[in-house]
């Protein structure tokens, strides 16, 4: 079984889950599987990964669990982590086939069930596939070592958020406490709960994609950013105050934050595009409201490795308070090939009974989208977006 624990699962999934519940307890959505890098799954992939799945359904919140989430996750509820407790993976909600070497694979239902599944979900995928090609890692420990000591020399702080596209547990766990061992206080955390949990750090994470997604195909795409942070806020009063950005392009987000949710917010996350231009685009955003740019953070999570924080942080030079989220580069980085995969948020509707509508996310790299592609045209037609 290569899923054991239920907080084997990112933070932020969570507490998605927990404003999902609160807000929308009707939705009804669908995630599919999109293979990027388009590698091949051996023969009986597909059967050995519904065999995972159904395992899952024997997870439960163990009392370790509920105490460290009760501790740490002060912004989830008491009446939400009892639900939690008693929460079960329902396989039924993941649906599985396989062609040759293409693997299909989508995940239907309610949406503050359904979305416990994406981070599990691509874990499992990617360790599963590499233990049927027969690989094993090399180097784990020495690249974790270099890695923290040369952060830490950076004075970079950062987090570990390697978890939907790790090697496996085996190599992120080892990887997290080497980090955590060698880094000092340049480490933060990890975003996943499981690990936290193990090594006492701090579970990091704020919201995903999928928030602002629901949003735009619900309310329109020019009131998707205003409302997903107004109802962010009015979940978490002020706490997980780091916001994306480029579900719908950046420029398009920072015509609709206004001063109330500049001042609100701690700072942005800058997940897709040109992380120089977008540092630029942000201090400037903050100077023209008269927002001190020091007293905010931007939050790197695009692609990371030691060659590009140092670019970054040698760019920013002090002028706003820069933090790192760095995924495959620590926790799959043991000599073979990362899977290049998404599990998006594409459908989703306000009630059972109701049409699906489209979800989409654009990108502030160009061509990188993901959705039909008429709600696509739909979206940057009614954004002015070329």
């Amino acid at each position: 079984m290569i899923i054991k624990y239920f907080t084997d699962n990112d933070l932020y999934k969570f507490s998605v889950m927990h404003a999902i519940q609160r807000l929308y307890p009707w939705a009804y959505v669908r995630y599919d599987f999109i293979n990027r890098g388009n590698n091949e799954f051996p023969i009986g992939f597909a059967e050995r990964l519904r065999d995972e799945i159904n395992q899952m359904s024997s997870i439960k919140m163990t009392k370790e669990e509920k105490k460290f989430i009760l501790k740490r996750c002060y912004f989830l509820d008491p009446f939400f982590v009892d639900f939690l407790e008693g929460y079960q993976y329902n396989p039924d909600e993941v649906h599985i086939s396989q062609e040759g070497g293409k693997l299909n694979l989508y995940v239907e239902g309610f949406w503050y069930r359904t979305v416990l599944w994406e981070v599990p979900l691509m874990a499992l995928i990617s360790e599963l596939y590499f233990k049927m090609i027969g690989t094993e890692p090399k180097d784990v420990e020495e690249k974790a070592i270099n890695k923290a000591l040369s952060l830490k020399n950076l004075q970079a702080d950062y987090s570990e958020f390697g978890t939907r596209r790790r090697y496996s547990l085996d190599v992120q766990d080892a990887v997290v406490k080497l980090l955590k061992e060698n880094s000092g206080e340049f480490f933060k955390g990890t975003s996943n709960m499981y690990l936290a949990m193990k090594h006492d750090c701090i579970p990091i994470g704020t919201m995903p994609h999928e928030w602002f997604m629901y949003h735009g195909a619900l309310f329109g795409y020019r009131a998707a950013n205003n409302k997903a942070l107004e109802a962010w806020v009015e979940v978490f009063q002020g706490s997980l105050g780091i916001t994306l950005t480029d579900t719908y392009t950046t420029d398009s987000f920072f015509k609709s934050f206004n001063l109330k949710l500049a001042k609100l917010f701690d700072g942005v996350r800058c997940d897709s595009g040109d992380p120089l231009e977008f540092t630029e685009k942000t201090i400037n955003f903050y100077k023209d409201h008269r927002i001190d740019p020091t007293s905010k953070t931007i939050v790197y999570s695009d692609s990371l490795n030691l060659n590009e924080i140092e670019k970054i942080k040698h760019h920013i030079n002090g002028r706003i308070h820069d933090t790192y989220g760095i995924g495959t580069y620590l926790s799959n980085d043991v000599g073979v090939k990362p899977l290049n995969m998404v599990i998006k948020l594409t459908k989703v509707k306000e009630n059972p009974k109701d049409d699906y509508i489209g979800a989409v996310k654009l990108s502030d790299v160009l061509g990188k989208n993901t959705g039909d592609e008429k709600e696509i045209n739909l979206s940057k037609l009614t954004l002015g977006l070329d």
